[in-house]
């Protein structure tokens, strides 16, 4: 049912508690996982535009992605890739969602409420308003 799952993440600690709920889940489900981070700063806003080259985020970035794949690796024996996304998170995720065909968005959420909606915006509330595939957010632990 759940070929392969997006795992969004955003390089802070709730990528852990995520990432333990969604090797859990998707090694009973079978499931391959593809983990996505969306670069948001302006070279990665700008990067196809202007022909940038590639930010000091981005490879940060990139070497978190592959960091984080590769101790998943080493813990389970699930089929994970890894995408950078460049731009609006949101936009990405359903983007990348699509292409790749998942079955399943997994998201965490930061337990923010009302002001830090509005300073930080919610990703989780647009993807989830355009979602063609069903959503699992993962609340942050107390």
């Amino acid at each position: 049912m759940y070929r392969k799952i997006l795992v969004a993440l955003d390089t802070t600690p709730s990528d852990q508690e995520l990432l333990g709920h969604i090797a859990q889940f998707a090694s009973l489900a079978k499931s391959d996982l593809l983990l996505l981070h969306v670069a948001d700063g302006w070279v990665a806003q700008n990067f196809e535009q202007l022909n940038l080259a590639e930010s000091e985020e981005m490879r940060e970035d990139w070497r978190y992605l592959e960091e984080t794949a590769a101790r998943l690796r080493a813990e389970t024996n699930l089929k994970i890739e890894t995408r950078l996304g460049l731009g609006n998170p949101p936009a990405q995720i359903l983007q990348v969602a699509e292409q790749e065909q998942c079955d399943l968005i997994a998201l965490a959420s930061h337990g923010h409420r009302l002001v830090g909606d509005i300073i930080y915006g919610s990703t989780i509330d647009a993807v989830r308003h355009k979602a063609r595939v069903p959503i699992l957010v993962v609340p942050p632990r107390k």
